[in-house]
């Protein structure tokens, strides 16, 4: 493709640490949000990785996040915690959390954490399969800046909420892996078309009629997305109802009810041998596998896919070749490194 920089995860990893130890993270902090982000990258959600640096720039500006702050325990409750963020780069207490959930969930059967005054939190699915990966099942969630236009409404007044949910495999590095926004699509989307100068389907954005935007540029400025199914004949009272519920265990549950100015996030883990014989659940998993690739496609070259595997086979071309990069965000990175004085490295 023409003007785009394919990088290497290492170098980019690189870019983000020098960037945030800039900031005044530690180094710590700062390896593990740049992992966060890198690996998102890596499997093709490129909504969610180092596209996203401007804007936790913007946060930064606005004295919004708080690149030094330690998020803290603020109650731990049996199979329960809930930390504050303490207005953290939001990888960071997300990281804490999960890893807090899995622990419970190993000790007690489940584990639910809840993360209050934090902030954008990056790919929903990276720590669902982070879960996964010791044999765990997890849900995970986060509420977002209002970008959602609830069905009837003309104005923003949930976030994408995003829910992810992972169950680990035979196979390690190909667990189910569902990510979806409870809007049509993440507004990073609109964000990377409109970076490629490209239009919007109808069904992603609203206009302030409420009916559909297909101008990108628009769209962008005007931050009004259309619930998952597009219109109310399509479902989209499904993708409202949805957000709603991520809403309530994000904001209102963990007492994070402005979402404007402080995000949420809700991690539920299951350990599957609280229920029943690992080798049981496996025997049945794969079967269940099995059926749904063994569906008769409607078309031979497209094969019925588990959630999961586009990702995972992004992942393994993008290790290989290197993480593609379209010209304007590298432009984008480099006014960060210019406005933060961290060097830039990309190029």
């Amino acid at each position: 493709m023409e003007n785009v920089l394919t990088i290497p995860a290492e170098l980019l990893h690189k870019q983000l640490t020098t960037v945030f130890t800039t900031w005044g993270m530690s180094q710590a902090d700062a390896d593990i949000t740049a992992t966060i982000m890198v690996e998102t990258d890596l499997s093709g959600v490129d909504s969610h990785g180092v596209g996203m640096l401007p804007h936790y720039q913007k946060l930064l500006r606005e004295n919004r996040l708080d690149p030094r702050a330690t998020p803290k325990v603020i109650r731990d409750n049996g199979p329960a915690i809930l930390i504050d963020g303490n207005k953290a780069m939001g990888h960071v207490p997300a990281h804490q959390a999960m890893r807090a959930a899995m622990e419970k969930a190993k000790q007690h059967g489940i584990g639910v954490a809840g993360v209050a005054n934090s902030n954008h939190y990056g790919a929903a699915g990276w720590y669902a399969r982070m879960a996964a990966d010791e044999g765990l099942v997890a849900i995970s969630l986060t509420n977002a800046s209002h970008l959602l236009v609830p069905v009837r409404g003309t104005q923003p007044a949930l976030g994408t909420n995003p829910l992810a949910f992972a169950v680990p495999t035979r196979d390690k590095a190909r667990p189910v892996l569902l990510d979806m926004a409870t809007t049509t699509v993440a507004y990073g989307k609109v964000n990377i078309a409109r970076r490629a100068g490209k239009p919007l389907p109808a069904g992603w954005a609203i206009d302030e009629q409420g009916g559909p935007e297909t101008d990108s540029q628009k769209a962008f400025e005007a931050r009004r997305l259309a619930p998952l199914g597009g219109t109310r004949e399509l479902g989209a009272h499904k993708g409202y109802g949805l957000a709603l519920m991520v809403e309530i265990l994000c904001a209102t549950l963990t007492g994070s009810p402005n979402a404007m100015r402080e995000t949420g996030h809700f991690f539920l883990v299951l350990d599957p041998t609280a229920f029943r014989e690992r080798e049981d659940f496996q025997n049945d998993l794969e079967d269940l596998l099995a059926r749904m690739r063994g569906n008769t496609p409607a078309d031979p070259a497209y094969p019925v896919l588990i959630p999961g595997d586009p990702e995972h086979d992004v992942t393994e071309q993008r290790q290989w070749d290197g993480i593609p990069i379209v010209q304007t965000l590298v432009e984008e990175v480099r006014a960060v490194c210019t406005e933060s004085g961290a060097p830039f490295i990309l190029a």
